[in-house]
């Protein structure tokens, strides 16, 4: 880590995406983790393509790379918590014996995220009983995720029932700090609700990892007002990376510093690789963060 005890990391959905395998099919894990080494991140996430964790880790020892998490869709609410756990164990254990840091959770109960549903207009509410099945069944999990020297992080995300600033206040109160910390996602935020600072600022003290992913607001607009989908939106070009869309993170990095934020943060962009070049984007990544963040 540097200086202040961030890890900068690039997730693989910039080279393939788990919701549409078709798309960067042909990059390898040894292409994604090259490319990572050629643009200077110090890690990754784990992608739905990689392989068990020996190999995993003999891929990452070459090159002195690290993992930091990876994605669980939880179903919490839709199929109740014991039926959960031992899908969540199973992802906990191959985190654990590939030495990541986080799990990154989303409850996908109603999410439109992979229907070809207006994602600006279409999201899932829950209902109180709803809320408390999944405040508690997020606490049981994090008490597995810490057997396995884990934390849990829970992803708000655009299309799922914890999306707005709102609703992450009410996930927030309603589980236990020791056990849910909260993932940070600039990108999510802002296409949600406008606006990155006011829910870093209230939630400072549980971010547990954090996705510094930006947005270009011609595209969003567009996609808003013609009600695409997710899929739809981000293969529009709705995301990118940081320093090619529209958000400050000049100040969103130096609130997490001046906070003491220690973590990883991932760089995270759903493009289509054919038409964003994975690693093109990575380097730009990484040179708006040497030139304007770390200078």
């Amino acid at each position: 880590m540097n200086k202040h005890d961030i890890a900068w990391g690039i997730a693989p959905i910039g080279w393939r995406n788990d919701d549409i395998p078709e798309i960067g099919a042909g990059n390898t894990l040894q292409h994604l983790l090259s490319d990572i080494v050629v643009a200077g991140f110090e890690g990754t996430e784990v992608g739905g393509f990689f392989p068990e964790a020996r190999v995993l880790n003999k891929e990452l020892e070459l090159r002195n790379l690290r993992i930091a998490g990876q994605w669980f869709s939880s179903f919490i609410i839709r199929d109740g918590i014991e039926r959960v756990t031992e899908a969540f164990r199973s992802q906990c254990l191959y985190l654990q014996e590939v030495n990541a840091d986080v799990i990154v959770v989303s409850e996908q109960t109603g999410s439109v995220q992979g229907l070809d549903r207006n994602v600006f207009a279409d999201k899932p509410r829950f209902e109180d009983e709803e809320w408390n099945a999944l405040c508690k069944g997020l606490d049981k999990l994090g008490n597995v995720a810490r057997e396995y020297g884990l934390r849990l992080v829970y992803h708000h995300h655009m299309g799922t029932g914890v999306q707005t600033a709102e609703e992450v206040d009410r996930l927030m109160a309603g589980t236990d700090p020791e056990r849910v910390q909260l993932l940070y996602d600039t990108g999510h935020i802002f296409v949600s609700d406008g606006a990155c600072m006011d829910m870093l600022r209230k939630h400072i003290g549980r971010v547990g990892h954090v996705h510094f992913k930006d947005a270009r607001r011609n595209v969003l607009d567009e996609c808003r007002q013609n009600g695409k989908s997710f899929m739809n939106s981000f293969l529009s070009g709705m995301f990118t990376v940081p320093g090619d869309g529209c958000i400050d993170f000049k100040e969103v990095y130096d609130f997490l510093v001046a906070s003491g934020y220690k973590g990883w943060i991932v760089v995270e962009a759903e493009q289509d690789p054919d038409v964003a070049h994975p690693l093109e984007y990575a380097l730009i990544a990484k040179r708006y963060i040497d030139e304007k963040l770390l200078s």
